[in-house]
């Protein structure tokens, strides 16, 4: 689900509060690439900023800008997650516990999701989720006969039968009625090893458009830009083209087929929690004695937490309970 970098796959769209608890569907475009609790949306290149660190230091939601905080309330505060951080008390931070923190963020994020999603679709709080729930919290009122756009009525027909395809996957015993660790898988398939299937299968869904069950190099293309009138094609399609026949058609036939898409957007197991960690400490770590100090992170402040002190109220606004 998108070229934003988010999956179709990989996400539901959030609930619409309306008088009749309506949700709108799953589909929502996103970059093919998943990552088992991926770090960043952000494309991660320190020459342009720290975007990408922030994200994995402080966690995708608690990362949005905003400036509430002042420099003396900020330099606190930061120390109080230093704390956290710091599992054995010794006063440094160790890679160990760096990526322990950083996994903590981003499971936390999906947690969150989970449960905001719970709430909502758990109609009769039984603490299950069944199909009958879901479907018609989010598909009701567009399937009711007084919804009268007939093309969006077929689309969203469409989005039901994928939505209940992947609903059984995740739902492991059957029942149709989905425990929270079901719901979970049905709502963020790409953490879970027995969904992988059906993320290259809504993948191959979304980009194939001759039907063929196979990705030429025209839908690889056309999946990520669809050029204007009188626009010329940017250099980064060009270097996609090139991915796709060096890199992607493994077999050079001229199309990806489900193994070949599996490899493109489910790229095996890299811990990026200790990869950024290593990363964040390489940046930080003034010294170069393999940990940080409370006053090596706060001078690394713009790495860690943002410029401007944007990044880092919404963190504290939510830490406070687990302070």
């Amino acid at each position: 689900m998108t070229p934003r970098q988010l999956l179709w796959a990989a996400s539901v769209l959030v609930v619409t509060a309306m008088a009749m608890a309506m949700a709108k569907p799953t589909q929502e475009k996103k970059d093919r690439v998943h990552h088992r609790n991926d770090l960043s949306d952000r494309h991660h290149d320190d020459a342009h900023g720290y975007e990408y660190d922030h994200e994995a230091f402080l966690g995708k939601e608690e990362a949005k800008t905003f400036d509430q905080l002042t420099p003396e309330e900020s330099q606190d505060r930061l120390g109080k997650i230093v704390d956290r951080i710091d599992a054995d008390k010794d006063g440094y931070i160790t890679h160990s516990e760096l990526r322990g923190w950083i996994k903590h963020r981003q499971q936390r994020y999906i947690d969150e999701n989970v449960n905001k999603h719970w709430a909502e679709y758990d109609l009769d709080k039984d603490g299950r989720v069944s199909w009958e729930e879901y479907k018609n919290t989010t598909y009701g009122y567009y399937l009711d006969e007084e919804f009268e756009d007939m093309n969006d009525k077929h689309s969203y027909k469409a989005m039901l039968s994928r939505d209940e395809r992947r609903f059984k996957m995740a739902d492991r015993d059957g029942d149709l009625i989905a425990t929270k660790e079901e719901f979970t898988a049905f709502l963020h398939p790409e953490e879970f090893e027995h969904m992988k299937n059906i993320v290259v299968t809504e993948t191959v869904e979304d980009i194939d458009k001759n039907g063929d069950g196979l990705i030429n190099l025209e839908e690889y293309i056309g999946d990520m830009f669809t050029a204007e009138e009188g626009e010329g094609e940017p250099d980064w399609v060009k270097t996609e083209r090139q991915q796709f026949n060096e890199f992607r058609d493994l077999n050079k036939d001229g199309s990806l087929d489900a193994k070949e898409v599996s490899q493109w957007i489910l790229p095996g197991e890299v811990d990026h929690s200790d990869t950024e960690a290593k990363h964040l400490i390489y940046e930080t770590d003034k010294d170069k004695d393999g940990h940080l100090s409370l006053t090596e992170v706060l001078e690394s402040f713009s790495v860690l937490a943002g410029s401007v002190l944007t990044d880092y109220g919404f963190l504290m606004t939510g830490i406070h309970d687990e302070l």
